[in-house]
């Protein structure tokens, strides 16, 4: 029997036979339905890994489908994939609000298909595998998270405090626990402390999920050992990605290291990994900005003498500078073409927002600077408060270096990134009134130790989607 069982749904027997013949090199049976209806009667009879629908379909159409799969306990967890001739952004909106984990049009299929199936399928595995124990004392709560992170592919167990969760604890041990605070019996305090007095559940990642959203509440439970905290009401698709950012495979190897890392570290990386995963998600123009610009400036600092200490939260702020991009609609952040006025104005609230994500994680308070101050200028004309000169934070001064650097090095939806030589003569020009002298100094310093590789690094890179201030 082949490893993947995939149901492609499409009323075209043209189009069916394309998509299996793109599925040829997976190890993979294929099921076939005309439509809609057809597709969810032999989803419900047989197992699947994946289904590929059509939307434009007799009898039932792709988006009802994808509906009644998500509402069918037994069908909820299976990912699907829509292939469509409608690409719009309406019609991409519609499919993903159906349940859809991904969406290509019918002209990206030969060049996309292979990759984004082999992808969900990865994906799918990875969360089938995964138990998340859901603790709180409401009913409606704890069905309306069960159910949404089914949805995803997930296995649920709940509890209805804290001393009944420990009780199931004895004999399943989740992979993430979702805990309420304000609960009979054993309330989320206790039940988070008592996890982390147990060398078998303290690696155990904990969110917690609350009404209360005091500050005190909230520092409290993350010196306690969570990894988030969610006030409730909250959008189940933002819990959803979160829980897959907690338990990617980068969040695991950390995991297994825990041992030797104490309490406050071990908070620190995990919401870095789960913060930097869930923004370049979004967007493939922003995959690996992040880690690129944390890498320059924490270059820079050490060539300024800076300590190991510094440099390693120069690199974490780097890592986490545009965070506050999560809070930006796809609508203005995935833009194609120039932003308008307005759009642009919105983009830059992002290192408001940053500060503010940030601001509850008292261990990351030293880098909130770099967030919040990473696009002010030295003549002041920067955002978002108009600092000027030394007043803006060195960490910052030193990431808006190689935040630029990486800007106009990498392509963009709109225009192809220019070559290094440009990029530097344009750093070059702007020394004094929008990047600090003494950083481009750096900078320049770092660029020459070995010109010529890095030369050939950056013409490659084509990766980043970010506003930048240079359009040649």
């Amino acid at each position: 029997m082949a490893k993947y069982q995939i149901l492609i749904v499409d009323d075209s027997r043209m189009m069916r036979n394309i998509i299996k013949g793109y599925l040829a090199e997976f190890d993979c049976d294929t099921m076939e339905a005309i439509d809609g209806e057809m597709g969810l009667h032999l989803a419900r009879e047989n197992h699947f890994d994946l289904i590929i629908t059509d939307v434009e379909m007799p009898r039932k159409d792709g988006i009802a489908l994808c509906r009644a799969l998500k509402k069918d306990p037994a069908t909820r967890g299976i990912p699907i994939l829509i292939t469509s001739s409608f690409d719009s952004e309406e019609d991409i909106h519609k499919g993903f609000q159906a349940g859809a984990v991904a969406y290509l049009s019918k002209d990206e299929v030969p060049n996309q298909l292979y990759t984004s199936v082999e992808s969900i399928l990865s994906k799918s595995s990875f969360n089938t595998s995964k138990l998340i124990m859901i603790v709180d004392d409401s009913n409606m709560i704890r069905t309306l998270v069960a159910t949404e992170l089914s949805k995803s592919g997930y296995r649920t167990e709940t509890a209805q405090n804290g001393a009944d969760a420990l009780e199931k604890l004895k004999s399943r041990r989740p992979d993430l626990i979702l805990s309420d605070i304000d609960m009979p019996i054993m309330n989320g305090f206790e039940f988070c402390e008592a996890l982390q007095k147990d060398k078998h559940h303290k690696t155990i990642p904990f969110i917690v999920m609350s009404a209360n959203s005091d500050r005190g509440h909230m520092q409290r439970m993350l010196k306690r050992g969570a990894q988030a905290y969610l006030v409730k009401p909250f959008n189940m698709d933002q819990v959803t990605i979160l829980v897959d950012k907690l338990l990617s495979d980068h969040f695991v190897l950390l995991l297994k290291d825990r041992e030797r890392l104490d309490s406050e570290r071990r908070m620190m990386l995990s919401t870095i990994t789960s913060l930097v995963n869930a923004l370049e998600a979004r967007d493939a123009y922003t995959k690996g900005h992040s880690t690129a610009v944390a890498g320059i400036a924490a270059a820079l600092a050490r060539l300024s003498g800076s300590t190991d200490k510094d440099i390693q939260n120069i690199l974490i702020g780097g890592h986490l500078h545009d965070i506050g991009k999560i809070g930006i609609s796809d609508a203005i952040l995935l833009k194609p073409e120039h932003l308008s006025e307005i759009e642009f104005g919105t983009i830059k609230e992002h290192p408001i927002i940053g500060a503010n994500i940030l601001s509850p994680i008292e261990s990351l308070s030293n880098i909130i600077p770099m967030v919040r101050h990473h696009h002010e200028r030295m003549d002041g004309k920067g955002y978002p408060d108009g600092l000027k000169g030394s007043k803006i934070p060195l960490w910052a001064r030193m990431t808006a270096v190689a935040d630029t650097f990486h800007a106009l090095t990498s392509n963009r939806p709109y225009r192809k990134g220019m070559k290094m030589e440009k990029a530097v003569q344009i750093i070059e020009d702007v020394k004094g009134t929008q990047l600090c002298p003494d950083c481009v100094d750096l900078f320049f310093q770092w660029i020459n130790q070995d010109n010529s590789e890095k030369i050939k690094e950056w013409d490659e890179v084509i990766t980043f989607e970010d506003e930048i201030v240079f359009k040649p």
